[in-house]
């Protein structure tokens, strides 16, 4: 017999990607339909996953409370009828749906005041489990079982799609790319210097190869210092969706990022990836792939897990110079 399972997905775009290993520990477990209610801007980054038979867009945006929203919604997929609910986030209204759906077993970490909603209440030993990927996977898990090793999140790119963005986007496709991903949604405390991504474009630039810089167009700043007079980089902020971003980061030959929702993406795909922390740690959220070098200074500051540096100097990203990332592009044979 199928078990109809709704996940309550996270709504970060790299707690997405490490939601994967739970939805695969849940298919290795038995047969089983994974559903999972999420944003809607996470639906791209779920199809791009096996394990989960569809997306259901969450109606209400981050944050809010929207109880008549949220009380609809779970009448609507009452008609699922599914044996279990998963709840990923600690809120509250995240757990609000799959109570209102009548969804009879409802599992999740104990949470902000949520007794009777979630009628599964697991305690987190943040010890045992001390990354988020853990924590997930081990919500598929029995009560009580111990900690188990994890599957690593596994993206599938869209072939097709990726034929698209060649043509639509001019991509030169004899030319081995690396992609930039300067941007993180968290704050500046998380954002290698454009300047030192500019440095490494001319070098990367000098040995053949392309830049794409991905990201939304919040990142179109920090885009267009590292492109100014290298025709070698193409700026694609704001210009893919998050789906396209998938699909260009699997053609790319490898990538350097901050610690941010790509990276995670980046690692997924198996891409040679150089990863640079600063104000956060590679042992909470780190990369989860063995093709990874992780550049961190570990300062006494550091991890320190602010937005802004409370030093105003960022020396845990700054003193990261372009040539130690670009030596880390070596070691993964990535930057010849």
């Amino acid at each position: 017999m199928v078990k109809k399972i709704l996940i309550v997905g996270p709504s970060w775009v790299g707690d997405m990607v490490m939601a994967q290993s739970l939805f695969m520990t849940l298919e290795r477990a038995g047969e089983c339909a994974l559903d999972v209610l999420a944003p809607a801007w996470s639906l791209p980054i779920l199809a791009r996953m096996p394990e989960v038979r569809r997306g259901v867009a969450m109606p209400v945006g981050h944050g809010r409370l929207d109880l008549g929203t949220r009380w609809t919604l779970g009448r609507e997929l009452r008609r699922e009828r599914y044996d279990q609910a998963i709840v990923l986030p600690g809120s509250f209204k995240s757990a609000l749906v799959p109570f209102f759906a009548a969804i009879p077993q409802r599992t999740a970490f104990r949470g902000e005041l949520r007794y009777g909603l979630i009628n599964d209440m697991r305690t987190l030993d943040r010890t045992a489990l001390p990354m988020t990927v853990q924590r997930f996977a081990a919500l598929g898990q029995p009560r009580g079982a111990d900690a188990r090793p994890f599957p690593v999140p596994q993206l599938a790119a869209d072939s097709a799609n990726q034929i698209a963005l060649r043509d639509r986007l001019g991509l030169d496709g004899e030319r081995p790319a690396v992609a930039f991903m300067p941007g993180a949604e968290y704050g500046p405390a998380k954002q290698w210097p454009p300047a030192h991504y500019a440095a490494l474009a001319r070098d990367l630039a000098a040995r053949g190869f392309q830049i794409w810089i991905l990201g939304s167009a919040k990142d179109g700043e920090a885009a267009r210092a590292i492109a100014l007079d290298n025709p070698a980089v193409l700026d694609l902020t704001g210009r893919t969706s998050l789906g396209d971003a998938v699909d260009l980061l699997a053609s790319s030959h490898a990538a350097v990022t901050n610690d941010s929702g790509l990276m995670h993406v980046a690692a997924a795909l198996k891409v040679p990836l150089v990863a640079i922390f600063g104000s956060s740690s590679p042992e909470h959220t780190p990369p989860l792939s063995n093709r990874v070098a992780i550049e961190s200074l570990r300062l006494e500051c550091a991890p320190c897990f602010e937005r802004t540096c409370p030093f105003k100097h960022t020396r845990c990203l700054t003193d990261i110079t372009p040539e130690q990332v670009l030596a880390a592009l070596h070691g993964l044979d990535a930057a010849r």
